[in-house]
């Protein structure tokens, strides 16, 4: 089941100090996520390891977000995928401070899943629990060492693509990550579908295709998540991708929610 955000009424554009043009402040940003039906999204991701949000972002924040991509000053490091055998395409890390509506995102959002974190952890029988607030978490991952910040822009033309791989980035992983599909599919580019594959013990990988459109975004395991079976609980191995574009340009927001080292 997805989840479907309804417009706010009367959002009139506001710039913040990255002079990204968005449709909300922070406070309202927040009251959005808010009113997300973060059961079923809990739900989806018992059942799946993924969730839709659709319509979290407007239009025309998307494309606020999207024009980001050409100001280097704004990250930390560039990534061409095909230097490394990722992939194709390219993408970049923000450095600190992060855009606001970048800044917002990972922290509304990150307190709605910590339950879901620390239950899956319970679960698959690991000891760590993650803090109420992202700060608390973010502290953790700087006392370790991981000073890093990692939400990123990507970036896809005509036959680029994305290898399936997992965003760990050190000790500490906070065990789920949002994506949020900037372009509009069909118009913007073709192909370039956002992919998870599942590895559950002696079993084939089952595949997962989130058919996003513009402003919508998914929920997703970073590394793993428990599965009940016959005999009990057991950990299943989730990787994700984007499939080759066959047209067009592509643009997504990465919302990591550990730093890096």
């Amino acid at each position: 089941m997805n989840t479907v955000l309804k417009p706010l009424p009367g959002r009139e554009p506001i710039m913040d100090t990255t002079g990204v043009a968005t449709e909300a402040p922070r406070a309202e940003m927040t009251q959005r996520v808010d009113a997300i039906d973060w059961y079923t999204v809990e739900d989806d991701l018992n059942q799946h390891g993924s969730a839709m949000l659709r319509g979290l972002l407007s239009g025309q924040e998307c494309d606020a977000l999207a024009a980001l991509y050409a100001q280097d000053a704004l990250y930390r490091s560039r990534v061409v995928m095909a230097r490394h055998g990722f992939g194709r395409g390219e993408y970049k890390y923000f450095g600190y401070p992060l855009p606001n509506l970048v800044d917002t995102l990972r922290t509304s959002v990150y307190p709605h899943l910590v339950p879901v974190a620390n239950r899956w952890n319970q679960i698959m029988r690991i000891d760590v629990r993650y803090p109420d607030q992202h700060a608390e978490f973010i502290q953790r991952c700087h006392d370790a060492g991981q000073i890093r910040p990692t939400p990123l822009m990507l970036q896809y033309t005509k036959d680029d693509y994305n290898c399936l791989h997992q965003d760990l980035y050190g000790e500490h992983v906070f065990p789920l990550q949002l994506a949020i599909l900037l372009s509009e599919p069909g118009q913007d580019f073709t192909g370039g579908e956002f992919v998870m594959t599942e590895q559950r013990p002696r079993m084939q990988s089952r595949v997962e295709v989130v058919p996003l459109t513009k402003g919508d975004a998914v929920v997703f395991a970073v590394h793993h998540r428990p599965v009940q079976g016959t005999r009990g609980s057991y950990r299943v191995n989730l990787r994700h991708g984007v499939s080759r574009l066959h047209s067009g340009h592509r643009h997504t927001l990465g919302v990591i929610f550990h730093d890096a080292s």
